[in-house]
Parts: structure tokens; C-alpha cells; sequence
């Protein structure tokens, strides 16, 4: 089941960053001051942007970088003039293979 990562507008002006499956759903609870405390007071205006994942995890960690921007650089990432990739920080390296892998097949004589 797909996680989204979603931003929304407040009235205040400022952006607030969350995660859902349903961000239609999400975005009523905000509106109705049944969402988070930050909401709440700053009611929410519309949804800015949002972005899909795989599972949770990878939703979570996006919004652990996303919210370390600055109200600007999220609605530049909102607008699509940064993408999501330029925010969060680049993938592992594969593993290096082992020698057993990296050696060709020998066939046996015969």
C-alpha cells in the first residue's frame, strides 16, 4: 500500500509537512482541527503538493528532510522547481561484491 508525503498551505502563511495513505482523508481531519496540534491553530488552506512511496518507511524519512527546509524551499519543492530527489540525500552504494561473485564460471575439463 502506497505512503504519500504531503504539504499543505496554512492560513498563516506557513507550510506544514505530514504523511498518510489517504491524503484527501488527512487533509478533512486538519481542516476539521481533529489533525495535528500545529494545524490546529493554523488551519489549512489547501494541499500544496504530494508525493508517492513505496511503504512507510521511505514516506517517513522524506518527511524527516522535507520538514528541515525552509518555508520557501518547500514551496519551491511544492511548485516542482526542486524536485524531490534534490532534498533527500543520495541512495547507499550497492555492496561490493565478494570475490566468489565476481569470479567467472570455469567449466570443469574434461
Amino acid at each position: 500500500m502506497p505512503w504519500f508525503l504531503y504539504m499543505l498551505e496554512c492560513a498563516d502563511g506557513s507550510v506544514y509537512t505530514g504523511i498518510a495513505i489517504d491524503v484527501a482523508a488527512r487533509f478533512a481531519q486538519h481542516a476539521s482541527g481533529t489533525g495535528a496540534r500545529y494545524t490546529r491553530s493554523r488551519k489549512p488552506v489547501q494541499v500544496l503538493a504530494q508525493f508517492e512511496f513505496a511503504d512507510r518507511a521511505r514516506a517517513s524519512s522524506a518527511e524527516y528532510w522535507v520538514k528541515r527546509l525552509t518555508p520557501r524551499e518547500k514551496r519551491a519543492l511544492a511548485a516542482g522547481v526542486r524536485t524531490l530527489e534534490s532534498v533527500l540525500p543520495p541512495p547507499p552504494p550497492p555492496p561490493p561484491e565478494t570475490a566468489a561473485e565476481a569470479a567467472p564460471e570455469t567449466a570443469a575439463p574434461e
